[in-house]
């Protein structure tokens, strides 16, 4: 075991759906993992064995100062947020109270116990309407929606607080996460994600699948996105917190995608092909701050960290989202809050 992997992680949002990846990945890799999440949208049974689970919110100081006087993380990987797209247009206050002000709150206490490593998850819907096919990290990020203005915000307070206080910190701006590990996988309640609410369909938990907005200036008239596995996403997280446990004292900005886009319809035929079954469909209108296309360029992450995706193949991460939710029918059952 190396110094940097015997290092203790303070893992936000880990009861979540990228938050469960990553503290596995973690634990995998030999690391110490405080894995803390308000159960808001998270399960307990979604933190791995092996990590130390604390129930809190980062908007409560008291509760934090408790974390950080518990156990001294050596650094933070900050994955917790409100993170729908159409209800941060319509409640945006509490998309900058959740996503920034309680982030702050996250970064004083850090500040105040000498940590100064984060790795932040952050968003692709930062870019907005993106001015290219691929976008890359030098392109204008000019948010169509509030979360993805709040994204874009704490990725800035990141930058005071590296002026200020040395923090050293890496932000990934994620695409779309999907797939699933044998043990781990997406259950969110409601569900506003397209592939598991496919899956939903094909088990015949629903009768139909809602697509939104077939009307786009896109190959078929449906959004196109990048689809990352989420086990590549924990993957990046670690490369990049070994580069700052490498000294790095930049504070980089990088894409997180497969640098692929597919449609709707697209992932609809895949998950068709995987399931072997009809998945029906209905169109509905399209859902407010939703931009045609967001696709990843990723020379970036590839050149700096190393990074690679082991997942291409869009069947590949659907076939991995539908074994989890075949074996998880009923996501995490009761436990969620």
């Amino acid at each position: 075991m190396t110094e940097d992997q015997s290092s203790t992680i303070l893992v936000t949002g880990a009861a979540g759906y990228v938050g469960s990846v990553l503290c596995e990945e973690l634990l995998r890799n030999d690391y110490r993992v405080i894995a803390l999440d308000n159960l808001e949208q998270g399960h307990p049974q979604a933190v791995p064995p092996g990590a130390t689970f604390i129930q809190g919110d980062l908007g409560e100081r008291e509760a934090l100062e408790r974390v950080f006087r518990t156990r001294v993380p050596d650094a933070v990987m900050h994955l917790a947020a409100s993170s729908v797209v159409s209800e941060s247009v319509t409640q945006p206050g509490k998309y900058f109270r959740n996503n920034v002000v309680n982030s702050i709150n996250l970064l004083d206490a850090m500040m105040a116990h000498g940590v100064k490593r984060m790795v932040f998850a952050s968003s692709a819907a930062v870019y907005g309407e993106p001015v290219s096919y691929s976008v890359s990290e030098r392109d204008p990020a000019h948010p169509t929606n509030p979360y993805g203005e709040s994204k874009l915000m704490f990725e800035r307070v990141l930058q005071w607080y590296g002026r200020a206080h040395e923090l050293r910190s890496v932000c990934l701006r994620y695409f779309n996460a999907a797939g699933a590990t044998p043990r781990f996988g997406e259950d969110h309640h409601p569900e506003t994600h397209l592939i598991p609410n496919m899956m939903k369909v094909a088990l015949k938990q629903e009768k139909q699948l809602n697509v939104y907005g077939t009307d786009y200036d896109t190959k078929d008239g449906t959004c196109v996105r990048d689809y990352i596995h989420v086990l590549d996403i924990a993957r990046a997280h670690i490369l990049a917190l070994r580069a700052l446990d490498g000294g790095a004292s930049i504070s980089p900005i990088y894409n997180l995608g497969n640098g692929e886009g597919y449609s709707v319809f697209d992932v609809l035929n895949a998950a068709r092909e995987v399931t072997g079954g009809e998945i029906p469909m209905v169109v509905q209108p399209r859902r407010p701050g939703d931009p045609p296309k967001l696709v990843a360029g990723t020379k970036l992450i590839r050149k700096d960290l190393g990074w690679q995706p082991q997942f291409r193949g869009l069947n590949d991460i659907v076939a991995s989202a539908w074994e989890w939710h075949r074996g998880h029918p009923n996501g995490y059952g009761q436990a969620s809050v």
